[in-house]
């Protein structure tokens, strides 16, 4: 596995595989890695010659409200965790690589944003569209691996690709949970004991959800009821939102019918979880 930090020398590198005809996985990340990436690279790692992964805390994605310098790093842990997976190449730039002056030109995402967590993190996609624009044109991938545990963040991303005309395969990669059904998170270390047994009640009220659904269930409201009731009766966490919406396109829907995303929000004392499914009707 080799590191490289600058574009010219990822370039060099991508440049080199091209000429062998060898295939590009690739698996952005802003590092502090964790089972869902190494499961990401997993997926790569199966279906192309080469995989690289971007490691780059992209300050155009993070809110007013959202502390940049806070967001945790390691770079020697995520090197070895991707070495450990399989990756070719790790791409490490610093900000001024990414961004030597004030960005001119930057991705406007006007729509699938203006729901799910996209609501209360205006231009936080912006952020994500315009970097992964930078990356798909460096690393120049023919797939890219994302997690569905963002499943907003896949939808973004498919249009991104299909409006771009982007020559990748997008890859969605099924969320990767305990034995007990809860996604994993960074974020469930920051629940009680308590709170953590209760937790497992989102998935649950999913897969609730999804089975009346397969029964014949078609009014959204029913279903977005029977979750919040399964939810307030289960635990004290607070629910920030219950939404179904067709997917990828993120609209809204009254009725049930084609593909369809079912997802939630969960507010507890330290902690605010989110989790979802889709499903094809």
């Amino acid at each position: 596995m080799i590191v490289v930090e600058t574009k010219q020398d990822l370039k060099n590198k991508i440049f080199s595989y091209q000429q062998n005809h060898q295939s590009i996985g690739f698996v952005p990340t802003m590092g502090f890695l964790h089972e869902g990436h190494v499961r990401l690279i997993e997926e790569a790692r199966k279906a192309n010659d080469i995989v690289v992964l971007s490691i780059f805390v992209n300050p155009l994605q993070f809110g007013p409200t959202e502390d940049f310098d806070a967001y945790p790093r390691d770079a020697e842990r995520d090197e070895e965790i991707a070495k450990q997976a399989g990756v070719d190449v790790v791409f490490r730039p610093q900000i001024e690589e990414m961004y030597p002056d004030e960005p001119s030109y930057t991705v406007l995402v006007r729509n699938r944003v203006d729901v799910l967590c996209g609501k209360s993190r205006k231009g936080h996609f912006d952020g994500v569209a315009t970097v992964l624009t930078k990356l798909f044109h460096l690393v120049q991938p023919n797939r890219a691996y994302f997690g569905m545990k963002d499943a907003q963040q896949v939808a973004v991303i498919h249009g991104l690709i299909e409006e771009f005309h982007f020559p990748i395969e997008l890859v969605p990669v099924p969320t990767v949970r305990e034995e007990d059904g809860l996604a994993k998170s960074s974020r469930n270390v920051y629940l009680s004991e308590e709170e953590r047994k209760q937790a497992t009640i989102l998935f649950r009220s999913l897969k609730k959800a999804e089975a009346a659904i397969l029964n014949g269930e078609r009014k959204k409201q029913a279903v977005v009821d029977l979750i919040s009731t399964m939810i307030e009766a289960e635990s004290s966490g607070v629910i920030d939102y219950v939404e179904v919406l067709s997917y990828p396109q993120l609209k809204e829907i009254e009725v049930i019918s084609g593909r369809i995303i079912i997802a939630l929000a969960i507010k507890f004392t330290n902690a605010r979880l989110i989790d979802n499914i889709t499903i094809e009707v």
